[in-house]
């Protein structure tokens, strides 16, 4: 009977699944793309409007809340917040929320595996798109994975302070990244587009994973604007004293054109999770999560 229950219930994620598979998800992110960066004043404040009533978003962080002062409606899903909105938990070793959203995952790999959703695993080389001697390093190291869903704060920011060295762009799949999703789809994250931040801090490495979804029409970094999609793996390399690349914990990273999820992965022994960072627990970003070892 358990099982039986276990069964329908995971009949309408896989209904998702096959909706999902049946969508032209490049035509659509393409048409998102261009419906959200429409100026016409009537289309830009129908959109504007639409959004916050249907999703109700919190206009109060927003320093100019009115349709009218936005570009178009991609500049407000990835706007900018009042000062002193997002107050970054003190200590030098604090490591902070990356973005708004709802924690997914939060713990430590498994050996060379990450887990999504408490029901898959997948391999921590194929999500950072490397061999496995690259990230035996990475091996038992702590794991996050916040999703933001359309309401939040689109912007993602460095979880402790780092030197960003190498971007990563993988191609993949636009599943959506909601749980649904999730619970039917193995390997999910390793399946989608992402783009991979490999950062350097004095006591180790980790990676924060930007990766995109259905309706994502596309991710931006701080320094080079957005990233332009392709269909093979491609990676710029920076040296370690670009002083616009020594990112301190807080300091923006980039943002998704419509909500998505973060990974980040760290190197074992940098990062230990407070107690009270849970999976299921809503954050926003700069809150602590916990603690990373002195550099």
């Amino acid at each position: 009977q358990t099982g039986t229950g276990t069964m329908l219930q995971g009949v309408p994620d896989q209904l998702f699944v096959l909706f999902q598979r049946l969508l032209p998800a490049r035509l659509l992110g393409r048409g998102v793309y261009w419906l959200a960066r429409q100026r016409a004043p009537w289309l830009r404040n129908l959109l504007i409007r639409s959004f916050i009533r249907f999703y109700k978003v919190d206009v109060s962080e927003v320093e100019h809340p009115e349709p009218a002062a936005w570009e178009h409606a991609n500049a407000f899903f990835t706007r900018e917040l009042r000062p002193g909105a997002r107050p970054l938990a003190g200590g030098a070793n604090t490591v902070l929320s990356p973005a708004d959203g709802r924690i997914e995952e939060i713990g430590y790999a498994t050996g060379n595996h990450l887990i999504q959703a408490k029901r898959f695993r997948y391999r921590l080389a194929d999500f950072l798109a490397t061999d496995d001697a690259a990230v035996t390093r990475f091996h038992d190291g702590a794991t996050l994975t916040i999703y933001l869903a359309p309401h939040n704060y689109h912007r993602v920011h460095m979880p402790l302070a780092g030197q960003v060295r190498e971007v990563v762009y993988v191609p993949g799949r636009r599943w959506a990244v909601n749980q649904r999703t999730a619970r039917a789809v193995p390997g999910l994250f390793a399946a989608n587009e992402r783009v991979i931040l490999w950062c350097e801090n004095p006591a180790g490495r980790f990676a924060v994973v930007l990766v995109g979804a259905m309706n994502v029409a596309s991710i931006s970094l701080a320094w080079t604007g957005e990233v332009a999609p392709g269909k093979q793996v491609t990676r710029s390399r920076y040296p370690a004293d670009v002083p616009h690349l020594a990112i301190p914990a807080g300091g923006l990273l980039g943002q998704f054109n419509l909500g998505s999820t973060v990974v980040v992965v760290a190197e074992k022994g940098l990062i230990d999770w407070d107690a009270g960072s849970i999976a299921g627990r809503s954050v926003r970003m700069g809150e602590g999560l916990g603690q990373s070892r002195p550099g």
